[in-house]
């Protein structure tokens, strides 16, 4: 009930209170951030509201994202990461996955901040290790926004669609995280597949 009326405190202010309420999820994890999306969806009005909705949602996700850069760059690598192994597992932050996620910028840095915006979790505090390892700032916005359209949208939509309906959002929201995160596996898989099928044989 208190989520609930806090969501609806933010409704009230409009679109910045939207915006805000994107900012926060970035920061809060309570729930994930499919069932905020088709829970705002469902409350957008007829019209051009959709369009400022996904605007002002990824607005707020992307400036949630500057601010665990920010962190991380002022921070740095040590304090970073004691303070993950110290209190990380009270907001789903375990080392061994902020390791992962420092890991995954040994590839293109651009491309595993776009992929990591539509992945759970990793979308949330990927930006940590990006700023820790000093990505260069445009890059890193102009990437996390294009995650972030790609994220929001579909979940916005969803919501917008199923007004008045009598399907649940929120396991219909779960199936299509389900779809996402399998065909972001199968596209990364046969990439994986494709570079080994080209790279030269040893001796050559």
């Amino acid at each position: 009930m208190e989520t609930s009326s806090a969501i609806a405190t933010f409704l009230s202010f409009g679109l910045p209170g939207i915006g805000c309420l994107a900012v926060v999820e970035k920061f809060v994890p309570l729930f994930p951030s499919y069932v905020l999306l088709m829970l705002l969806g469902l409350t957008v009005a007829d019209g051009p509201a959709l369009a400022t909705t996904i605007m002002a949602t990824t607005a707020g996700s992307v400036i949630g994202a500057i601010g665990w850069y920010g962190l991380g760059r002022a921070l740095g690598s040590q304090r970073i990461e004691a303070l993950v192994a110290r209190y990380g597992r009270y907001v789903f932050l375990r080392p061994s996955l902020y390791g992962q996620l420092t890991n995954a910028y040994r590839g293109n840095h651009f491309w595993v901040t776009l992929v990591g915006q539509t992945l759970p979790t990793v979308r949330i505090y990927l930006a940590l290790p990006a700023g820790v390892l000093g990505l260069k700032p445009v890059a890193f916005v102009a990437a996390t926004s294009i995650g972030t359209v790609i994220w929001n949208m579909p979940f916005l939509s969803l919501g917008y669609a199923l007004r008045g309906t009598s399907h649940d959002p929120v396991s219909v929201g779960f199936w299509v995280v389900v779809a996402l995160v399998t065909m972001e596996a199968a596209i990364i898989l046969g990439f994986r597949f494709y570079r080994r099928s080209i790279r030269p044989p040893c001796g050559t």
